[in-house]
């Protein structure tokens, strides 16, 4: 793993006093100055903004550049997490929730974020047989809206689906006690509990290896109740991405964001002053994020439209929430065969 971020700013080649200075302001580590800006920084060190770029220069000097092999790239990706919709698969690049990579649900309330996590929580454990990932999955929930009934519904629908699929007569059905055990569940109040759960996750994450998920639902709570200090919110939301990334990265686990949404005005003496919603937190938090989706309600029927992707194109697709979870709208169900079923 890249502990870049425990790395002291006594590593990075630069005068003592310029290390002395940065330490009086706060930072201490490597990673404390990849989440600032040449603005931030120079205003809360006194220095010109030219100064401040040269430090941060001087940071990104000091990391180590890796590689890998492009056998390993495509093994990364050969294992998603489906939907059950395939539509909302293919829009995500084929099979679903990718590994190894954070992926944002930016919604109203109410339009289903977290019954897709709840369902992702589920289907993280379809076996490999079925192009599953065969794993298990950490539930962060933020807001107290986890609700078990819920999870097990959901679990009967994947637990009659992949029962019926079974072949080997040696194979075990699933049941749903089994399905449940592989959900742990954590319940934060506040950002001050979300951030000590995940310094600890590396270690709940080598404890338990077959975990291929991570859900925080949602990740905009905390962030905005009663939180004066901006500039503190933006360090701390920089870290928690940068921490969120390196494990996926590390781990090779999907990492699912659901995040609100907040009205946003244009600037009046620009023309446009027309209000509009976007992703909560801020261009800066969501720019860390390189698959983000919006889920948005037309008509009484659901959508869903990728905004950013590293690899694909901007695309709009409908699904639907049932009983038994996540699918594709009736019209499409005959026409379309599931990726995890291929």
């Amino acid at each position: 793993m890249n502990h870049s971020h425990a790395r002291p700013i006594t590593t990075i080649n630069m005068n003592p006093s310029t290390q002395k200075k940065l330490r009086e302001a706060g930072y201490k580590t490597v990673q404390d100055l990849k989440e600032t800006t040449p603005v931030s920084l120079s205003k809360e060190m006194g220095i010109s903004s030219q100064e401040a770029l040269n430090i941060l220069q001087q940071v990104i000097k000091s990391e180590k550049i890796s590689s890998v092999s492009v056998s390993e790239v495509v093994q990364k990706q050969k294992f998603q997490i489906t939907t059950f919709s395939h539509g909302l698969d293919n829009l995500l690049g084929g099979k679903g929730v990718p590994l190894g990579q954070i992926t944002e649900f930016c919604g109203v309330p109410g339009v289903g974020k977290t019954q897709l996590g709840i369902q992702l929580s589920v289907n993280v454990q379809i076996p490999r047989r079925m192009s599953g990932t065969e794993g298990e999955a950490v539930y962060i929930d933020t807001e107290g809206s986890f609700i078990a009934q819920r999870v097990v519904e959901m679990a009967n629908g994947t637990i009659i689906k992949i029962n019926e699929s079974i072949t080997d007569e040696n194979e075990l059905p699933l049941d749903i006690e089994t399905v449940l055990s592989k959900i742990h569940y954590f319940r934060t109040h506040d950002y001050i509990e979300l951030l000590a759960l995940l310094k600890t996750m590396d270690q709940f994450l080598k404890e338990h290896s077959m975990v291929k998920l991570i859900v925080i639902d949602s990740i905009a709570f905390p962030f905005r109740q009663d939180f004066s200090d901006m500039t503190l919110r933006t360090r701390l939301l920089n870290m928690i991405a940068q921490d969120l990334k390196n494990m996926a990265e590390t781990f090779e686990i999907a990492v699912v964001l659901l995040n609100q949404m907040t009205t946003k005005f244009g600037n009046p003496g620009s023309g446009s002053d027309k209000a509009t919603l976007v992703p909560a937190l801020g261009d800066s938090f969501n720019n860390k994020c390189p698959n983000q989706i919006i889920l948005y309600w037309r008509d009484d029927m659901r959508f869903a439209h990728l905004i950013k992707s590293a690899n694909l194109q901007e695309k709009t697709i409908q699904y639907q929430i049932t009983t038994n979870g996540i699918s594709d709208c009736p019209s499409d169900w005959l026409s379309r065969k599931r990726c995890w079923e291929e």
